[in-house]
C-alpha cells in the first residue's frame, strides 16, 4: 500500500521528460546583424543609483545603430540620487528620463512605452548586465520570424558557495522549462529582465496586467498574449542574448523575491501554466510526507528514493541541456545537494506566500 505514494510523482516525470525532449531537439539561433527595425530599451527603476552606471555603459556600447533604437529610463518615485545620477547622461543623444505618471513598475513600464514610437520594445532590469551584441541578436531573430514576442535568455552570475549556486541552478531550470515550452507553442514563463514585444501588442494588452498587483508585468503580458497568438511567441537562444543578473545576497531577499512570483499565481488564468505549478507542488507535497512518514516507519524512507529518483531523473536531463547551452555545466556538482534542499525551500517560500503583503 505505501507505494501509492509514487504516483503523485508520475505526471511530473512525464510531463518534465516530454519538455525536456523537445528543448534537446531545438537548436540555437545563429544572429546575424540587422538593421533597420526601431527599438525602444525600457528600463524601469527604483532607488537604482549604484547599477545604472553599468546597465547604461553596456547600453550605449551597444552594436546597433543609434538612430534606430532609443534607451528609455523610467524612474519610478526614487527617494536616493538616481535622477542627479541620469542627469549626468542628458547629452546622450538616444537617452530619454522619464518620471513615471503613476506609481509601480508596471505603471513605470507603461509610462516608457506610451512615450516611445518605436516598433519593438525591450525591457530589462536596472541591475543587470549585457554584451555589445544584446540588441542586434533580438532584432535578427526579430527580422526571421516576425515574433509578436520574444523570451530572452537571463542567467543568475556571481561569487560565493552553495547558496548561490543553488539560485544559478534554479535558474538554469527555470530557463530550460521556459525555452521548452516556447518550443511546444505552449509558453509558460518569461523574464521582464529579457524580454521584447511588438509595441501594438502590448497596448492591446497591458489592461490584463493586473495592475492591483505589484508584480507580474512579464507573466500576465505572456498569458495575455498568448490568448491571442501563442504560435507567436519565442525563446531566443543565443549566446550574444543572454543577460546577467546578480544573486540574491541573503536567504530572505531570496525568498521574499521568490514569494512575491509566487504571490500572483492566484490570479493565471493559463491552464498549462497552473498544471505545472500543481505538479510540481504535488510532487514537493509528496517527498515532504514521506520523509515525515520515514520517522515512524523506515520502509517509507525506500519509497522516498525511489520517489527522489524519479523526480531527479528529468530534472538533470533538462539542468544538463540548459547548462550546456549556457556552458555552465560545472554547475551540475551542486545538483545532488540542491535537489535535497529544494523542497523545503518551496515549502518555505509557499508559507512565507501566505503572509506577505506585495510590494515592488
Amino acid at each position: 500500500m505505501p507505494w501509492i505514494f509514487l504516483i503523485p510523482t508520475i505526471p511530473y516525470f512525464i510531463t518534465i521528460i516530454v519538455i525536456s525532449i523537445i528543448l534537446i531537439r531545438t537548436k540555437g539561433f545563429q544572429p546575424s546583424f540587422n538593421t533597420g527595425t526601431s527599438v525602444s530599451v525600457i528600463v524601469a527603476c527604483r532607488n537604482e543609483e549604484h547599477s545604472l552606471p553599468a546597465i547604461l555603459t553596456d547600453l550605449f556600447a551597444q552594436i546597433y545603430p543609434p538612430e534606430f533604437f532609443q534607451i528609455i529610463i523610467v524612474d519610478d518615485n526614487s527617494t536616493d540620487n538616481t535622477q542627479k545620477l541620469l542627469s549626468l547622461y542628458k547629452e546622450r543623444p538616444n537617452l530619454r528620463v522619464l518620471t513615471n505618471s503613476g506609481s509601480g513598475k508596471k505603471s513605470a513600464i507603461r509610462t516608457g512605452i506610451e512615450a516611445s514610437e518605436s516598433e519593438l520594445i525591450i525591457t530589462t532590469d536596472a541591475d543587470c548586465r549585457m554584451g555589445k551584441n544584446w540588441i542586434s541578436s533580438i532584432i535578427s531573430y526579430y527580422k526571421e520570424t516576425n515574433s509578436c514576442m520574444i523570451i530572452g535568455p537571463v542567467i543568475i552570475e556571481g561569487e560565493g558557495g552553495f547558496f548561490t549556486r543553488f539560485q544559478e541552478l534554479e535558474f538554469l531550470s527555470l530557463q530550460g522549462i521556459t525555452a521548452g515550452t516556447a518550443a511546444m507553442k505552449n509558453p509558460v514563463m518569461c523574464n521582464g529582465a529579457n524580454l521584447a514585444f511588438k509595441r501594438d501588442y502590448y497596448l492591446r494588452h497591458y489592461r490584463n496586467l493586473h495592475e492591483e498587483i505589484a508584480s507580474g508585468d512579464d507573466m500576465f503580458l505572456l498569458q495575455s498574449v498568448k490568448r491571442e497568438n501563442a504560435g507567436e511567441i519565442r525563446f531566443l537562444d543565443a549566446e550574444d542574448a543572454v543577460v546577467s543578473t546578480s544573486p540574491s545576497l541573503s536567504a530572505g531577499e531570496f525568498l521574499n523575491q521568490r514569494s512575491r512570483w509566487l504571490s500572483k499565481a492566484g490570479f493565471y488564468r493559463d491552464w498549462f501554466t497552473i498544471y505545472l505549478g500543481i505538479i510540481t507542488f504535488v510532487t514537493i507535497l509528496d517527498l515532504i510526507f514521506l520523509l515525515a512518514a520515514g520517522i515512524f516507519s523506515g520502509s517509507f524512507f525506500i519509497i522516498l528514493g525511489i520517489a527522489l529518483l524519479i523526480k531527479s531523473l528529468p530534472d538533470i536531463i533538462i539542468l544538463y541541456e540548459s547548462a550546456k547551452r549556457r556552458g555552465r555545466t560545472v554547475l551540475l556538482k551542486w545538483f545532488l545537494p540542491a535537489q535535497i534542499v529544494y523542497p523545503f525551500y518551496v515549502m518555505g517560500v509557499v508559507v512565507m506566500t501566505l503572509f506577505r503583503k506585495d510590494r515592488w
